[in-house]
């Protein structure tokens, strides 16, 4: 492999962008309010009284699972890991439906649902920002071989 195929790496002497450790941040942030919930469900299932002990619990242990992703990617990011983006941002794709439900909600969910779209949409655009992309050493489409 010649000196003009080698992949490149992310520049990982100097200092971290801001804009790629608010992304991260804000992925860590989505993943301890996962855990929060989760175990805020499985303490409800266990001892209070839920229309469906089951499925409080199975909804308490799923939250938890899903607050991997984004607690995985916020350390990735944190250590400059280019494949920490592709999790990060389909935390945040995935944030928007649940923010957009809890927005039609009419009840207390709705101040919720807007705090959720607000770090969503911030975190997205935090993570396809030119320097993040650059942080992490990821090229854009066509530049594989520069």
């Amino acid at each position: 492999m010649s000196s003009e195929q080698t992949p490149t790496t992310p520049d990982t002497t100097g200092p971290r962008p801001r804009r790629l450790t608010y992304a991260a941040a804000l992925a860590a942030l989505e993943g301890i309010a996962l855990v929060a919930g989760g175990v805020w469900m499985l303490v409800l299932g266990v001892t209070g009284e839920p229309d469906d002990r089951q499925q409080a619990v199975t909804g308490g242990v799923t939250l938890i699972a899903l607050a991997l992703l984004p607690l995985i990617a916020a350390r990735g990011l944190l250590g400059r890991r280019s494949w920490s983006r592709g999790p990060a941002v389909i935390t945040q794709i995935m944030a928007l439906p649940v923010a957009y439900t809890l927005l039609k909600a009419d009840s207390v969910a709705i101040p919720a649902g807007i705090v959720l779209a607000v770090v969503a949409v911030t975190a997205l655009v935090l993570l396809l920002n030119p320097e993040t992309t650059r942080a992490l050493g990821i090229r854009g489409p066509g530049n594989a071989g520069k």
